[in-house]
């Protein structure tokens, strides 16, 4: 008999029309809370920036908070974005972070960004090719093993005594998959947005996998955006402001997440009409039998060992009973 699915949540920290940017920090917790209760095994942050409908900017503070105010659910990053970042300064916060919830707390990396052009010039973000050499200089940190004429070999990391969490790194296009494999890392694939098929770079980062001491056995993630409601017409009525704030953001238009009477009241261009086309055949959508079946397709034709979900309506309460809903259909334990 297969064993039970894994399921874990996504939270971009969606900030909706006639709420403000505090009550989307707080949704955060009341999230991470159900998540631990209903029994998904992790709960990871994005890190978005200049994205006027989403509030995720810090993974590592929103994983600090929401470690503090559960007790099972393991809580990372999906992902840092390694090259807005001095390598030093992402393994001196996951190791503190490592070190104040042990064994809960997950690294993962992505390529991208997380915003536009303006944003990678705000953040002396580094350029696409040199993220090699920015996570081989994050593990060198940690490892401790600079050559001793590196001028790094002198600086140590604080706090000392502490390794890193388990690393993920982040693929969209499979360009990641047999690195992760060959550093002995996890590898999780952002099916949420990217049309490229999953399973190939599953079968590539299986292929090369080298075991290590925090990953000795490959580790799959597929990312899904998810919107269930108790019927498939309420679901695909829900669904129509992530629809149209993709199509929104995608021509140039910034503004927090709609209301769906507002996103189906709003006049689109044909552009916008074709993005909603392309971009929603990713998107599972329906009842809770409809959303169980379809995931569950998804992970048995990648070859998922797990799967994680990100839900995106303009009601947060909503939102929570979306994850609920999933969490009874696919039979996960409560803690």
């Amino acid at each position: 008999m297969p064993k039970p699915l894994a399921l874990s949540i996504l939270d971009l920290a969606p900030i909706a029309e006639g709420t403000s940017t505090p009550d989307a920090l707080a949704e955060t917790i009341k999230l991470a809370q159900l998540g631990d209760a209903l029994g998904y095994t992790r709960l990871w942050y994005a890190e978005h920036h200049g994205m006027a409908s989403i509030a995720s900017s810090s993974p590592e503070i929103l994983i600090s908070s929401a470690a503090a105010h559960t007790k099972n659910i393991r809580v990372g990053s999906g992902g840092v974005m390694l090259l807005n970042h001095a390598p030093l300064r992402i393994a001196e916060a996951f190791r503190t972070l490592e070190a104040l919830h042990p064994g809960r707390v997950d690294l993962g990396l992505g390529r991208a960004p997380g915003g536009d052009g303006y944003a990678m010039r705000a953040l002396r973000s580094g350029g696409g090719e040199e993220f090699s050499a920015y996570l081989a200089e994050m593990m060198a940190f940690d490892e401790d093993n600079f050559p001793s004429d590196h001028p790094f070999s002198r600086v140590p990391v604080a706090p000392g005594g502490i390794r890193l969490p388990p690393l993920w790194l982040l693929g969209s296009s499979g360009a990641s998959a047999q690195a992760a494999g060959q550093l002995g890392m996890g590898y999780a694939f952002a099916a949420h947005f990217s049309h490229t098929p999953a399973a190939p770079a599953f079968e590539a980062y299986r292929y090369g996998f080298k075991p290590s001491e925090a990953m000795p056995e490959p580790r799959t993630i597929l990312g899904v955006s998810v919107v269930c409601a108790p019927t498939d017409e309420e679901a695909q009525y829900l669904s129509y402001s992530q629809a149209v704030q993709w199509a929104l953001f995608t021509t140039g238009e910034q503004r927090r997440l709609m209301s769906p009477e507002d996103a189906h009241a709003r006049v689109l261009t044909s552009q916008q009409q074709s993005v909603i086309d392309h971009q929603s055949t990713l998107w599972i959508v329906g009842s809770p039998e409809t959303v169980r079946d379809t995931i569950a397709e998804k992970a048995e034709s990648s070859g998922a060992d797990e799967v994680i979900i990100t839900t995106t309506v303009h009601s947060y309460e909503l939102r929570r009973r979306s994850y609920k809903l999933i969490a009874e259909a696919f039979g996960l334990v409560p803690r």
